[in-house]
């Protein structure tokens, strides 16, 4: 009770401040999300993403050399598919010489002990742009949780050390653990994307992997809010992964971050396995255009909300400020 108590004394300068900080940052506690392309020495910026590349597999071995170096343990990665090879089965998914595979093969033969969780999920594969086999109008739960079984086995089977299911199908978490395990891939985890919202911070990321929706000469969800949560929700986040974890998830996530930490720490609470949160291409692109205007200071403010979401409880952050925030907190 003041003036017995003075909170001031605690925030005197940096060395006492530095003492008493509850949270702290590391590049141990981030995940880059990888975008690979098709080819050789390609390096394309995503226009609504600056500073972020497709690139193609020997440049994406670079990058995580160079990310691995700053102290980064683990990847994300997304594969821009060609048209010609997407429909509606998703079967390039589980194509042992897929671009995903190879990528996944490269990355470990050159940084073994890189973590590489792939993302399960076919919407990258899918001519409609959805993450799911589409039947009749809707995106077919069971017939896709097939299909994603077949996706993970298959990235076991290139190196992978965890899959990471971004569906969110009904039972894919059991079926996954179920179809790894019979293949003898034990060792394998899961990183569910347990909560994740139907939200429109997801806009450049569908950019740099044209994974949008599409409109199809056959009745087809125009969104897709029929399998990603509505973000008025709360209660159903703590129940989503909560049943991921019983069905054998090894990590959950919430997507996206900063607008939903109020689930984080809900979920934090609720579950006895590491939160990820992946703080996502959407709030990433609004700090770099408000930065670019001086409306912002970027590293500050690139820095707080990365602390604030370790601070909501997060294990692991997947973020596209993943290299320039090592960067910083290697310089510090």
């Amino acid at each position: 009770m003041y003036p017995l108590h003075r909170g001031r004394r605690l925030r005197v300068n940096e060395s006492i401040r530095s003492l008493v900080r509850e949270t702290s940052l590391s590049p141990a506690d981030f995940m880059f999300p990888m975008f690979i392309a098709e080819g050789e020495n390609v390096k394309v910026e995503i226009p609504s993403m600056p500073g972020i590349f497709r690139r193609s597999i020997d440049l994406t071995v670079e990058e995580v050399k160079e990310l691995f170096a700053l102290g980064i343990r683990a990847v994300n990665i997304y594969v821009k598919v060609n048209d010609n090879l997407k429909d509606n089965t998703g079967k390039e998914a589980w194509n042992p010489n897929g671009l995903m595979q190879q990528a996944i093969k490269a990355i470990k033969t050159a940084c073994p002990e890189m973590i590489v969780m792939p993302d399960v999920a076919l919407d990258p594969y899918s001519m409609y742009g959805h993450d799911g086999i589409i039947k009749n109008g809707d995106v077919a739960n069971d017939e896709t949780v097939e299909a994603l079984v077949k996706m993970a086995v298959s990235h076991a089977q290139a190196g992978a050390d965890f899959v990471a299911p971004s569906d969110m199908m009904d039972g894919r978490v059991l079926r996954l653990r179920e179809g790894l395990d019979a293949a003898g891939f034990h060792n394998v985890g899961i990183m569910s994307y347990s909560a994740k919202y139907a939200s429109a911070f997801y806009g450049p990321f569908r950019d740099a992997l044209d994974s949008a929706p599409k409109e199809a000469d056959i009745e087809v969800p125009k969104d897709k809010k029929t399998y990603q949560m509505d973000y008025a929700n709360r209660i159903e986040a703590i129940k989503e992964a909560v049943m991921d974890v019983e069905e054998g998830a090894d990590m959950v996530m919430v997507k996206p971050g900063i607008a939903y930490l109020d689930i984080v720490r809900e979920v934090k609470n609720a579950v006895n396995v590491p939160v990820t949160v992946f703080h996502v291409s959407g709030e990433y692109a609004m700090i770099k255009a408000a930065s670019e205007r001086g409306w912002l200071d970027h590293d500050k403010i690139m820095m707080e909300q990365l602390m604030c979401i370790k601070r909501a409880g997060a294990s692991l952050i997947s973020t596209y400020f993943a290299k320039e925030a090592a960067i910083l907190l290697n310089h510090k």
